[in-house]
C-alpha cells in the first residue's frame, strides 16, 4: 500500500454494511484454529500472533497464545494494532520480522482490513500461510481489504468448521 493510496476510515467501511461487535471466541473455534495450524504442517512451529485492541480480540488472542505455547509451539510475535491508525506500517513490520512459519489474526474486521492491506503491500506476508478466528472470516473483510489481499487465509467459525478465503469468496466447510 504507497502512501498516496486512500486507506478506508471505519466509518467508510460501514459502506459494506454495519459491522457488528466482535464476538468472544468459542472452545471449539480455538480448538479446530489450533487443529488447522496442525494439520497443515505447522505443529510446534513459530507463529506470529496479531490482535486488535478490542476485549474479545484480546482474550482470543491470549487463549490462542496459551494454548499454542502449551502444545509445544512458539511465539515468534505478539503484535496488536488500532482500528484506525495513520499507517500500520510499524505493526506490519513487527508482525513479519521474525519470519514465522505462519501467523494467527484475532481482529475485528475494520482493523483486519486495513492491516492485512499494508501487510499486503508493504511486507513478504503471505495471506497463505495466514489463520483467523470467526472474525476475519467475513466476506465484506474481503472485499474492504481489496482483490486478492486476503486470498488463500484459512480459520474456524464459531461452530468449529473451516473458512477459507478463494477467490474473493469466504467458503465454509466441515473439513480441513
Amino acid at each position: 500500500m504507497s502512501e498516496s493510496t486512500p486507506r478506508l476510515a471505519p466509518a467508510a467501511l460501514s459502506d459494506y454494511a454495519p459491522w457488528s461487535v466482535t464476538q468472544p471466541h468459542t472452545d471449539r473455534e480455538l480448538e479446530r484454529l489450533v487443529a488447522l495450524l496442525e494439520g497443515c504442517g505447522f505443529r510446534g512451529g513459530s507463529v506470529a500472533l496479531g490482535h486488535g485492541r478490542d476485549a474479545a480480540s484480546k482474550d482470543a488472542a491470549t487463549a490462542f497464545a496459551d494454548t499454542w505455547q502449551r502444545r509445544g509451539g512458539h511465539l515468534a510475535a505478539v503484535v496488536d494494532w488500532p482500528e484506525d491508525a495513520a499507517s500500520w506500517l510499524r505493526q506490519a513490520r513487527r508482525l513479519t520480522r521474525p519470519e514465522p512459519d505462519a501467523w494467527v489474526v484475532a481482529a475485528a474486521p475494520v482493523g483486519w482490513a486495513q492491516m492485512s492491506r499494508r501487510l499486503r503491500h508493504s511486507t513478504d506476508w503471505d495471506p497463505r500461510r495466514t489463520f483467523g478466528f470467526a472474525s476475519a472470516g467475513d466476506s465484506r473483510l474481503v472485499t474492504a481489504a481489496g482483490p486478492g489481499v486476503l486470498d488463500g487465509m484459512r480459520g474456524a467459525t464459531a461452530d468449529g468448521r473451516v473458512w477459507t478465503i478463494r477467490r474473493g469468496w469466504v467458503v465454509e466447510s466441515d473439513g480441513e
